[in-house]
């Protein structure tokens, strides 16, 4: 009986054991931000976690994550002999997230002020019941009793002190309740600058893994979030004409992602990730007879601005003009998309908005095409083209990126020996900074940009890549700079990074952190400009040539010239030309003054059309103690009606384009003397008609 005990007390022994050994085992681990690559819009956080796995399978939750991760995003690594059964990415609405310390200071003043009020407000109602008291008790003595005149006395006494004792505590606390309050609303005031919210959720990714052994693995979580970003601004700085001028390039980092980050290395790209990178497809348009009635499917472009949501931006001011002649349009409706808060231009096609929620503004006018444009500048000047009701072209910008026949040159004549056989390096695989690449990307590089370039052939190429390395890896390495901020700027073929070498703190509180990426002295060509058939003023301007080199975004720029701040301008990098032109700022010591001369305000009629007779006169007076070089541009209006004749045209002194007509005029003014220039036409076009004259 016994034996029998025994061998059933073994057998369930060794089940449970079996049990427990197909059991998953199970634990909550925290994990630590190393590294976050901030994008244009987005960001990309590395973490690490040490975690104990038994034999088995196990369960690990890494919580107290962000609430906004992009779940396709999610990669892990570090697994040496472990594998992944299962990624799983949730939201626990019973966790908080811990906010930053000034916001935890802020909230817990709060809260110290509440209990004042409180315990105030409890003064007043106790020493309300004592007057109360004193008023409902304050008949003396009873009928049959008459009181002495030396207790009334001392009543009256007692009555009149405690009375105004009472009152004065009262007023006392009521004066302390209003401190409090007043010291209350500022406290939420800043809370709402701060963007506080009260969320409570947090996000968690459970894995469930599988080890052979137990082991420590050192695991690296990487994922994308949305809330967070990076916007360029500069600090342009002159101190005189002819001088080079100081551009510090500097970041804007923000994040609201839910957690802080704590003395993490960063690294800023000028990428974005979610940009629509669906390479188009164009299909055959065709053509058919439609009903009158019926509306038209215009289908547009999509444009390439690269300007960048800046969530700083509160008001943006600017003008709305045309492209085909330059000039404002009043009553353009300027609307925050995905809110009804919107303005309109005025007569002379400015506005200015006051932004809420939205972070695109939408610029619409009857007749011409919509714009819409990320809120990126708090000076957003737009042009808007006539709507023709056809496929307007698409736009290509680069940012300076040629292709160079030098180095296409030399890699052409790489060949790399496999299997006994010759194999062209056009079916390589190219890896630049350990991304594989096309060979078109690759003739893009410059070559002074290349550090090293190393070949892999053979079961060595495919070991490490795959079948992607069949045909030989070529394996290319870009330099990188330090510059005085400890900067590295990394430049790839789509994107630049700037590993910033000091590690920072970056608060979840929507707020920003800025960080000096680099300091140029820019040569630079100053001229002064003026276009007075649209402008009045004279801006000083300064041309800086191969811009390109300088890594450059489009962004707002603060203007410093002779040591003092002279307003806001744009850098928009976003263009083809060689040159890049940065206004500095009106120079009011420069006066230009365009009027319409009277003897040509006259229409004649000859047969059945009508001549109408234009001629103006520009004075330009220099008021500065030096000389000037100025350009100035006017223009002859160009027919698109064969029925409308520009005839009579009198250029004067100027350069006259005949395709645009545009007038242009270099001058060199001495100090005090005014240049005078003049320039007529006339416009013949049938009675009866009206022109834009």
């Amino acid at each position: 009986m016994n034996h029998q005990l025994n061998s059933l007390k073994c057998g369930l022994l060794f089940l449970l054991l079996s049990i427990s050994t197909k059991m998953c085992f199970s634990q909550v681990q925290n994990s630590e931000i190393k590294t976050v690559t901030v994008y244009l819009d987005g960001a990309e956080i590395n973490r690490e976690a040490a975690v104990k796995l038994k034999a088995g399978k196990s369960e690990i939750t890494l919580q107290n994550l962000s609430p906004y991760i992009e779940e396709s995003s999610i990669q892990i690594s570090g697994l040496d002999k472990a594998s992944i059964l299962s990624i799983n990415y949730g939201i626990n609405y019973l966790t908080k997230n811990k906010q930053n310390d000034s916001i935890v200071a802020l909230q817990n003043e709060l809260k110290t002020i509440e209990k004042n009020i409180q315990y105030q407000n409890n003064l007043i109602s106790g020493y309300n019941e004592e007057l109360s008291l004193i008023q409902n008790n304050k008949k003396l003595g009873n009928a049959n009793e008459v009181v002495s005149l030396e207790k009334l006395k001392t009543f009256a006494t007692y009555y009149r002190t405690r009375i105004t004792a009472l009152k004065t505590d009262i007023n006392t606390s009521h004066s302390k309740i209003d401190d409090f309050k007043h010291t209350q609303i500022k406290i939420q005031q800043q809370l709402a600058e701060f963007n506080v919210e009260e969320k409570t959720q947090t996000g968690e990714i459970k894995l469930k893994l599988n080890s052979e052994i137990a082991t420590t693995l050192n695991l690296k979580i990487k994922y994308n979030i949305k809330n967070a970003g990076w916007f360029p601004i500069y600090d342009l700085k002159a101190e005189k004409i002819n001088s080079p001028i100081n551009l510090e390039y500097k970041a804007h980092v923000y994040q609201n992602s839910g957690c802080d980050w704590a003395d993490v290395n960063l690294v800023l790209s000028t990428s974005d990730p979610n940009t629509n990178n669906e390479k188009p497809t164009v299909n055959p348009k065709y053509l058919n007879f439609i009903s009158p009635y019926s509306q038209y499917n215009t289908s547009r472009a999509t444009k390439s601005y690269n300007y960048k949501y800046n969530p700083l931006v509160k008001t943006v001011s600017g003008v709305v003009t045309t492209a085909s002649d330059g000039l404002p349009v009043p009553g353009v409706s300027v609307i925050e998309k995905g809110t009804s808060n919107g303005v309109q231009t005025d007569f002379d096609g400015k506005y200015t908005l006051n932004t809420t929620s939205g972070n695109t503004i939408v610029y619409s006018y009857v007749g011409m095409s919509s714009e819409e444009l990320p809120i990126h500048s708090s000076i957003m000047n737009v042009t808007l083209t006539e709507d023709r009701n056809s496929l307007d072209e698409v736009v290509v910008i680069g940012y300076g990126t040629t292709t160079n026949e030098a180095l296409s040159g030399a890699v052409a004549g790489v060949k790399i020996r496999g299997n006994s056989s010759m194999i062209t390096n056009k079916k390589a695989l190219y890896v630049v900074d350990g991304v594989p690449v096309s060979a078109n990307d690759v003739s893009r590089l410059n070559p002074d940009n290349i550090a090293s370039m190393d070949i892999l052939k053979d079961a060595a190429s495919t070991a490490i890549y795959g079948s992607r390395g069949s045909n030989g890896v070529i394996l290319i390495s870009t330099k990188t700079n330090k510059n005085e901020f400890g900067v590295i700027t990394e430049e790839g073929i789509t994107n630049t990074n700037f590993k910033i070498d000091k590690k920072h703190n970056i608060p979840s509180d929507g707020d920003v952190v800025v960080i000096e990426i680099d300091k140029f002295s820019v040569p630079a060509n100053y001229t002064y400009f003026a276009a007075p058939v649209l402008n009045e003023n004279v801006f000083l301007t300064a041309k800086i040539g191969n811009w390109e080199q300088y890594n450059l975004l489009p962004a707002e720029a603060n203007v410093y010239f002779e040591g003092s701040y002279s307003g806001k301008t744009n850098i928009n990098p976003a263009a083809t030309t060689d040159s890049l032109t940065i206004s500095l700022g009106v120079d009011p010591n420069i006066v230009v003054k365009r009027t319409q001369l009277n003897d040509y305000k006259k229409s004649t009629f000859i047969g059945n059309n009508k001549v109408v007779q234009k001629a103006y006169e520009i004075e330009i007076r220099n008021n500065k103690t030096s000389q000037v070089e100025l350009t100035l541009l006017d223009r002859i209006p160009k027919s698109q009606n064969k029925s409308i004749k520009i005839d009579d045209i009198e250029t004067g002194t100027s350069t006259y384009d005949d395709d645009k007509g545009i007038l242009k005029w270099k001058l060199s003014i001495k100090p005090g003397e005014t240049e005078t220039l003049q320039h007529a036409y006339s416009v013949k076009f049938p009675k009866g008609k009206r022109v834009n004259l």
